[in-house]
């Protein structure tokens, strides 16, 4: 996603859990070039301790995507990639559907005067609310970190539920 400064504009890639909605990794850059979006996986691989083989990237056929340092990356910490077709936003809803969130409730009522200053909003944005506060219809009204966390204490209670969320288990909705 492009967004503005009054010094400049620059880009901001996410990676989003599509378990729970959480954005697990992100990096702002003044070019949108493949060091962006490594920059976001590497910290969605450092905020989540998963075996090789149990996390699948799923992406849309951009050319940062589809380039061999980018497959490398995914390959050396064992995740599999997934790709959507070509010029099908569809494929890749849940992405689409966070930044036009976030352009709605942040970007669009903002003016900064610096990229540090956006920078700085974003973060308390994606992990100071959209992950921790931010209830969404799909997850029961729950924020994505309270759907992990009612997820990972069924798990503790309940044994016949599956052993991670790519197993299929869903936490039951919260009335």
């Amino acid at each position: 996603m492009r967004t503005t400064s009054r010094a400049s504009g620059f880009w901001l890639a996410a990676v989003g859990d599509a378990f729970s909605n959480r954005i697990v990794g992100w990096r702002c850059s003044d070019r949108c070039d493949t060091d962006l979006i490594l920059g976001a996986l590497e910290y969605a691989v450092w905020t989540r301790n998963v075996a090789s083989g149990q996390i699948v990237h799923h992406s849309d056929r951009g050319s940062n995507y589809t380039s061999l340092r980018f497959g490398q990356r995914l390959e050396d910490h064992g995740i599999l990639v997934s790709m959507g077709s070509v010029g099908d936003s569809y494929d890749n809803a849940l992405m689409e559907n966070f930044f036009s969130t976030l352009k709605t409730e942040l970007v669009y009522r903002r003016s900064w005067r610096t990229r540090e200053e956006a920078e700085n909003e974003l973060f308390a944005y994606i992990d100071g609310w959209y992950n921790t506060e931010r209830i969404q219809a799909r997850l029961g009204w729950l924020s994505p970190d309270e759907y992990e966390a009612t997820w990972h204490a069924q798990q503790g209670v309940l044994d016949d539920q599956p052993a991670s969320p790519a197993d299929g288990a869903d936490p039951a909705p919260v009335s």
